[in-house]
């Protein structure tokens, strides 16, 4: 399909194009490190400082991501080449979208295992193995699964197909159709389950003063960092996903009103998430964890201890599912459109293409949980000495190329693009001059910070 043919794609409104990048910021992270991240750091007092580094990093940059894409009109790639040919800029800018296309490749894969596991899950809470579970059988039962790469393989494989499904059946059909039901479901599963936990286990006061009642106590300079680092990751920035989705979005939608709408509904999924986790971990007496240990093991051993646990366990991976899926989708559009406009592949046949490689990636990575093991590719370092080829992809993507390419995207657009550009896009008044003087000069510092954070040069990584 030719870039013209392309550009004439665009979402029936700017309220599905709401709907399709709030499904691509819901993901693990809503429900498995946010939550832990203001229970432990401090509360409302937290939730405060992580929404002023909302503001100041995430919705700015955000701001800057979805203009690359609608002014560009193309794949990360496609995108900043043009808009370095129009803004007179070296043609080496191009190197920015195809650190977003890698990034994005390497987060499909291990997303795509992860969301395998979820989806595994789901059967495995509707068949009532959560019932009666004790601490040791349920990470008993979450290392049958991981260590098993024949179970991996076809839980991982069912995963992206899925996703593959719907990308392929293009922008209005299948992007804007799943954004339409998962994003609504998403929401209405959560409120369902919040109810539930909250009647269940009789913890939702203790659960709203742990998330809400400010602990200054808590706070300090690592919170800080922590609050960065998730204001920039939530929104899957730095990945060219806005971008990409950003270049079938009508000129009269505004940008900055889009971005903050977005973010106010993936932080108001976040809290949704704590306040469905913490009555069932207080109720269940555990503690609280993040990661795979809180999702896979703390919670369905909690679930299994609550009336009707079995229902509204199945209920919780499906949830889970539906905020996997709409993120694996988001990320396979960015190397799909690559495809369509490098090699003149129909939607179909280049969707097949992109999903083969995240697919072979996530065999690796998959892999690695179980036959590969025991490969410590970078062992000898310090940091690494226990991490597997996907723990490597993982952090190579997130904590690398994601902060470097949100870094190269902030100095193109603040200091590169002309303002006056910008400003076309964005609409004229004080909100232009605030995200210009934010895009300037703030989000660079954050992202340097966040950067040296993910590297582990403050001590907290």
């Amino acid at each position: 399909m030719s870039a013209s043919k392309r550009s004439r794609d665009t979402w029936s409104s700017g309220l599905i194009f709401g709907l399709v990048l709030t499904g691509a910021t819901a993901g693990f992270g809503n429900f498995w490190r946010f939550p832990y991240l203001v229970g432990e750091h401090g509360g409302g007092a937290f939730l405060l400082v992580y929404l002023l580094c909302l503001l100041a990093l995430g919705v700015p940059l955000l701001a800057a991501e979805i203009l690359v894409g609608r002014r560009g009109r193309g794949s990360p790639v496609a995108a900043v080449a043009r808009l370095s040919l129009q803004e007179g800029l070296w043609p080496s800018w191009r190197a920015l979208g195809w650190l977003c296309l890698l990034s994005c490749c390497l987060l499909l894969a291990t997303l795509s295992v992860v969301g395998g596991w979820a989806l595994a899950y789901v059967f495995r809470a509707a068949s009532g193995a959560f019932a009666e579970l004790d601490a040791l059988q349920a990470a008993d039962l979450f290392q049958q699964l991981i260590r098993d790469p024949e179970r991996l393989l076809a839980w991982h494989t069912l995963f992206l197909g899925f996703a593959m499904m719907v990308v392929a059946r293009g922008v209005r059909w299948g992007l804007e159709e799943a954004a339409h039901w998962f994003v609504p479901m998403l929401f209405g599963l959560l409120l369902l389950l919040v109810g539930y936990t909250a009647a269940a286990s009789g913890q939702s006061s203790d659960a709203l003063r742990h998330m809400l009642w400010p602990r200054l106590g808590a706070l300090g300079w690592e919170s800080l960092l922590l609050a960065m680092r998730h204001a920039i990751y939530t929104l899957s920035l730095g990945l060219g996903v806005a971008l990409t989705l950003g270049a079938y979005l009508d000129e009269r939608v505004s940008i900055l009103k889009a971005s903050l709408l977005v973010a106010i509904a993936d932080t108001a999924l976040g809290i949704l998430a704590g306040l469905m986790v913490f009555p069932v971990l207080f109720g269940a007496a555990l503690l609280s964890s993040s990661g795979p240990e809180l999702v896979f093991q703390a919670i369905p051993l909690a679930l299994g201890q609550l009336p009707s646990g079995t229902w509204f366990g199945t209920l919780f991976f499906l949830l889970l599912v539906f905020a996997a899926w709409t993120s694996a989708i988001a990320l396979l559009e960015p190397l799909v459109a690559y495809l369509m406009e490098r090699r003149g592949l129909e939607r179909p046949h280049a969707t097949s293409y992109a999903g083969i490689v995240a697919w072979s990636l996530g065999v690796v990575a998959l892999l690695s949980l179980s036959l590969w093991a025991h490969v410590r590719p970078l062992g000898r370092l310090d940091g690494f000495a226990e991490s597997t080829l996907f723990d490597i992809m993982a952090f190579v993507a997130a904590d690398l190329f994601l902060p470097v390419s949100s870094l190269a995207l902030a100095l193109l657009v603040g200091w590169r693009m002309s303002a006056r550009s910008a400003e076309l896009e964005l609409g004229s008044g004080v909100g232009f001059r605030i995200w210009l003087v934010l895009i300037r000069y703030v989000v660079p510092l954050g992202l340097l910070v966040v950067l040296a954070d993910g590297l582990g040069l403050f001590g907290f990584a």
